[in-house]
């Protein structure tokens, strides 16, 4: 992640330029630190920008790291993917680590805290623990069991250890104070009883620590410098640095809190996304709909769009929402340059040529993209008949239609000018088919006497055609800001019906019969578009990245003139 030079550096970066600068670290070490409890999703990548290009940027190392914590909730799975996306952002990491690694030195520091009197074993409930946990206004209540001597406490967490009690018979609790005015620092809960399968550590444990109690350590074991959160953990870090100060690590991380990305049209909860994969609302962690990081590369998006749109959006401690059109305008930009051009119809309309000799086939010169010209050219054919899209006529067009109409010519692209002199109509009054004559001299598309045709369409041939399907994507919600709902409502309500619409009587021109996974093209007049991994030579399908719609363009363009 590079410097936002022009803006000067963002907080984070001022905060180690000066502690290389006072000799408060010789080298940074940073870590991103995924729980390995769903899939990755695009606030995390704005996390691994951040946790890796810093460390990139002023030489120093990173490490993936996951707290695996919650054998409830992790998978395998779920490791992979992230592994997946950390290296499809373009990032390598200095250690791959996990909490389980370190869960015998999280049980001695553990038995640090019981022997110096500053944890203690609590049999109360939950409900019980959180009631008694108090207010902002008003303090909480101490346990009856606050007050147990170390020895007490250490059989217990022994007997804890030894998987002799029930899930939720007892936790071990930090001894801090219950009249603290943050609510994280009252005696919050450290280790608790899970009777659950670990994917790594399989059944050696059957007690697990907390996530607030593992973090600090973890970090202070891999001499983490700058631990760098998202916003809602600035009330945990006075208990992050209580358990560092209480135990003896052999170092001691500083934590750092920066504002979280949070999108419009989207949910960033992965109890959330979880639920929509669950309950098969989306085709799975990868329906490119889902703000997962794998939905939105298989939707299409690249690594450098998803850096670069991390980057611009900036680095800052106060929460603000970013418009999902500023994320599309990045990918347009992008694949305006890089995108190959093709032809496809989506609703096509079949145009007979009826000067055009029958049985011919012309091989026609098409530029892959005006923006590279060195990418050069393919071969497309033409023929007699050809589809276009149905949408491109109208039988009587208002003024400024300058699509196709009878009487009226247009140009086909890197074709023919054609005019139509034919409406056809089936039974029940639908247009099936028009009549169409072309000029011969115009080919390349433009007319020998310099005559001005206005009207530019995009064809397909039809011998040559080939059936694909096409998947169109929209927001899946239809409310903008997704933390705004109305009261009694859920996520369920501002589901956008028009989500996703797939179109299988689509064609494109032959060169797209054989698609690599994820190869981009712009479609002409029709937006960008990749293809999806379940794409056949038989049956291709593709993915809509973005339409060609611009309106963020347009406003900054506004900007630019005010």
């Amino acid at each position: 992640m590079e410097s936002q030079s022009a803006k000067g550096p963002h907080f984070i970066e001022q905060i180690i330029l000066d502690d290389l600068k006072n000799g408060v670290v010789k080298e940074i070490r940073t870590r991103f630190p995924p729980e390995p409890n769903g899939y990755l999703h695009i606030g995390h990548a704005k996390s691994i920008c951040l946790n890796f290009g810093l460390a990139e940027q002023f030489g120093g190392t990173c490490n993936l790291r996951f707290d695996d914590t919650n054998p409830a909730k992790e998978e395998t799975e779920y490791v992979e993917s992230i592994m997946r996306d950390v290296q499809w952002l373009g990032f390598r990491w200095h250690r791959l680590c996990f909490a389980s690694d370190y869960f015998h030195r999280f049980y001695e520091w553990a038995l640090e805290l019981i022997h110096a009197g500053k944890a203690y074993v609590d049999h109360q409930s939950a409900d019980d623990i959180r009631e008694t946990r108090g207010t902002l206004t008003a303090p909480g209540k101490e346990s009856p069991y606050r007050n147990r001597t170390a020895d007490e406490n250490l059989a217990l967490f022994e007997s804890m250890k030894r998987g002799e009690l029930e899930d939720g018979t007892c936790v071990l609790r930090a001894k801090i104070d219950m009249g603290h005015p943050n609510l994280n620092m009252r005696d919050p809960v450290l280790y608790r009883i899970l009777h659950r399968h670990h994917f790594r550590s399989g059944d050696e444990w059957c007690i697990y620590p907390m996530y607030d109690f593992a973090h600090g350590y973890e970090d202070a074991i891999e001499g983490v410098t700058h631990s760098i959160c998202t916003l809602e953990f600035e009330d945990h870090r006075p208990l992050y640095e209580w358990l560092l100060d209480n135990v003896s690590v052999p170092c001691k991380p500083r934590q750092f809190e920066f504002a979280r990305l949070n999108l419009t049209y989207t949910v960033m909860s992965k109890r959330l996304l979880l639920t929509l994969v669950n309950e098969k609302i989306v085709s799975g962690w990868d329906d490119p709909r889902m703000p997962t990081i794998s939905g939105i590369r298989r939707r299409g998006y690249t690594p450098s769009a998803l850096r670069r749109f991390c980057q611009e959006i900036g680095v800052s401690k106060s929460n603000s929402m970013v418009d999902i059109e500023f994320l599309q305008y990045i990918i347009r930009e992008e694949l305006n340059l890089e995108a190959r051009r093709a032809m496809a119809v989506l609703d096509p309309l079949k145009v007979v040529i009826e000067n055009y000799p029958e049985g011919q086939t012309e091989m026609l010169d098409a530029e892959n993209n005006p923006e590279r010209p060195e990418d050069g050219t393919r071969q497309i054919p033409f023929s007699r008949e050809i589809y276009i899209e149905r949408d491109d006529f109208m039988e009587n067009p208002p003024k400024k239609f300058f699509r196709l109409s009878p009487g009226m010519e247009v140009r086909l692209k890197h074709a023919y000018l054609i005019t139509c002199t034919e409406v056809v109509r089936n039974g029940d009054g639908e247009i099936t088919e028009l009549r169409c004559t072309y000029d011969p001299l115009s080919r390349g598309g433009e007319a020998p006497d310099g005559r001005r045709v206005k009207g530019t369409l995009h064809w397909v041939s039809v011998p040559h055609a080939v059936k694909a399907e096409v998947r169109l994507y929209d927001n899946l919600f239809t409310l903008r800001d997704m933390s705004a709902m109305e009261e009694g409502k859920t996520f369920r309500d501002y589901l956008n019906p028009g989500s996703l619409k797939v179109l299988e009587n689509c064609f494109v021109e032959p060169g797209l019969a054989e698609t690599g996974p994820l190869e981009k093209f712009q479609f002409l007049r029709q937006g960008y578009f990749c293809a999806d991994p379940d794409s056949t030579p038989e049956r291709p399908v593709f993915n809509r990245t973005v339409a060609l719609k611009d309106s963020w363009a347009k406003e900054v363009r506004k900007e630019q003139a005010n």
